[in-house]
């Protein structure tokens, strides 16, 4: 199995649009040499309205904040500029037929263990299909997730996804797209890129962020999409066995959005489940701007700045 990395035209670095060619980092900086980087994964939605919408930007800025900032990584950028960064760069490479996935990057281009440090934002950006997500088959990693006081998980930095590349080589041994990392404790974390939730007799569960999950915030997005259709959503531990005999699952992300488990390490899940199809014909409606009964924040893309429109 191959995977081939889109190379879009632009990418957004040392302040401006640049060539993907040109997008370099030298060998003797701090995101090299100690994976020094926290990022940000970002989706936006071509709307009903014809505009482009990115949910929760405002939201994910700040998440990269606290992520910097435990990793002692100065992020000088305000949300303002955070904001035109992308905006600029989506603009570039939109086009009509697809949605857009981008990844706001900070990465540690000057400094020595921490002393002196300087960082560059960098943006990249992939298109997307208006597809829904296919159910996919995944399965319990023998790796595990780290603690609070060895990497955090709440830092969303490349150097905590190691585990999850690990993973996946494991998993894709074994034929399965995507794997669940436990934690110390042998309970149920997240997956290598997302966060799971689980329905039994018509309750929602997911694992609390102290299990070692990543503060997401999609999960928390559909954790209010589930309450407004009357769903019960509750954070509590979870056992691997609990997750075995669940009546439905799904992985959650900026990414993922919302992708229904038809398999679990050999166990059949029900892909087709009324609670989790529901919250998710809800998802896609409220972020096409279809629904609007929750007040969801979008940023929309200056239709001058599109150049598919222009």
């Amino acid at each position: 199995m191959s995977a081939k990395l889109q190379q879009p035209e632009w990418v957004y670095m040392n302040g401006r649009l640049t060539p993907w060619n040109d997008a370099t980092l030298h060998i003797g900086t701090e995101a090299v040499t100690r994976s020094l980087n926290v990022f940000e994964g970002l989706k936006g939605y071509w709307q009903t309205d014809g505009r482009f919408g990115i949910v929760f930007m405002r939201r994910h800025y700040e998440r990269l904040l606290r992520s910097a900032k435990l990793l002692h990584l100065p992020c000088p950028w305000s949300y303002e500029e955070y904001e035109s960064a992308v905006h600029e760069l989506l603009g570039a490479l939109l086009t009509t037929e697809q949605d857009m996935w981008a990844r706001v990057t900070l990465f540690g281009i000057e400094g020595h263990w921490g002393m002196d440090t300087v960082s560059d934002m960098v943006v990249t950006a992939y298109n997307q299909q208006k597809v829904r997500p296919q159910p996919t088959r995944i399965g319990v990693s023998s790796w595990q997730r780290s603690g609070d006081n060895a990497l955090p998980y709440r830092v969303k930095t490349g150097a905590n996804y190691e585990v999850g590349r690990l993973a996946r080589i494991e998993g894709a041994r074994l034929g399965y797209s995507d794997m669940i990392l436990l934690n110390s404790a042998g309970r149920v974390s997240e997956a290598t890129a997302s966060c799971i939730v689980m329905v039994r007799d018509g309750v929602i569960y997911t694992a609390p962020h102290t299990e070692g999950s990543l503060e997401s915030v999609t999960l928390d997005f559909v954790e209010e999409l589930s309450k407004s259709l009357g769903y019960e959503f509750i954070r509590r531990p979870i056992d691997r066995t609990e997750l075995l005999i669940a009546d439905e699952v799904a992985l959650v992300g900026s990414l993922a959005e919302l992708v229904p488990v038809e398999e679990i390490d050999g166990f059949e899940i029900n892909a087709q489940g009324a609670v989790l199809s529901a919250v998710r014909d809800k998802f896609f409606a409220t972020v096409r701007g279809e629904d609007t009964d929750l007040d969801t924040e979008f940023s929309f893309v200056p239709a001058e700045k599109i150049r598919s429109l222009n």
